[in-house]
């Protein structure tokens, strides 16, 4: 059954967006001045499809807005937009302003700032083992080559390098499915923090995850 949201619920919809914006785009800032080089932040779960329609459409209509309102932004500050997830899953307008601002900031040589959309740990990890299934069907991978290195050139992730930290807000003792192979040794932050708050905290400026080169 599926049930039309009210009034109240768009609101508070439409009030989490500008705060989401807002707090994405002060990190987004905060971390390039800072020389983080590569930011990382867990925008849409292959989980978030199961939450009610009212409410994924409102974060592809978010996330079709910030795109195309923060390419300016990005190439003030020379960041360079990356992505990672089924980005084939999302619908035809959120892939469209994800490729025009790959496209206009791929040149950019600061930080890369990666979003993980319509992503999860195990997606990916189902990923590379079919992807490594099928050379070594077809010959061209021997079991013997498999090693973890291989495997994580097979990620989505497999020209980043591995987080050193992994920043969770809200208190949550969980890593929600995000970059299981990939925080393997990374030291993890929990803040109690709400994450549309974390932003403007006076602790600490960055969000989820930062890595060094």
């Amino acid at each position: 059954m599926e049930m039309a949201a009210g009034p109240k619920k768009k609101a508070r919809c439409g009030y989490l967006a500008i705060n989401a914006i807002k707090a994405v785009r002060e990190v987004t800032e905060g971390a390039a001045e800072l020389g983080v080089k590569f930011l990382t932040l867990y925008a849409f779960s292959t989980e978030n499809w199961n939450r009610p329609k009212y409410e994924v459409d409102s974060l592809m209509q978010l996330l079709v807005a910030t795109i195309r309102n923060e390419i300016k932004t990005l190439l003030d500050n020379n960041i360079r937009l990356r992505t990672i997830g089924d980005v084939a899953s999302l619908p035809k307008s959120c892939q469209n302003s994800l490729q025009e601002a790959l496209q206009l900031t791929e040149a950019n040589t600061g930080m890369q700032l990666v979003l993980a959309l319509s992503y999860s740990g195990r997606w990916e990890i189902l990923q590379a083992v079919r992807q490594i299934a099928g050379r070594v069907q077809a010959g061209q991978l021997s079991p013997e080559q498999i090693d973890a290195p291989a495997f994580a050139q097979c990620l989505s992730t497999g020209d980043f390098p591995d987080p050193e930290l992994l920043i969770r807000t809200s208190g949550e003792m969980r890593i929600s499915n995000f970059l299981l192979w990939q925080i393997a040794y990374s030291e993890i932050f929990i803040s109690p923090i709400y994450g549309l708050t974390f932003a403007v905290s006076t602790s600490l400026k960055l969000l989820l995850i930062i890595t060094k080169t």
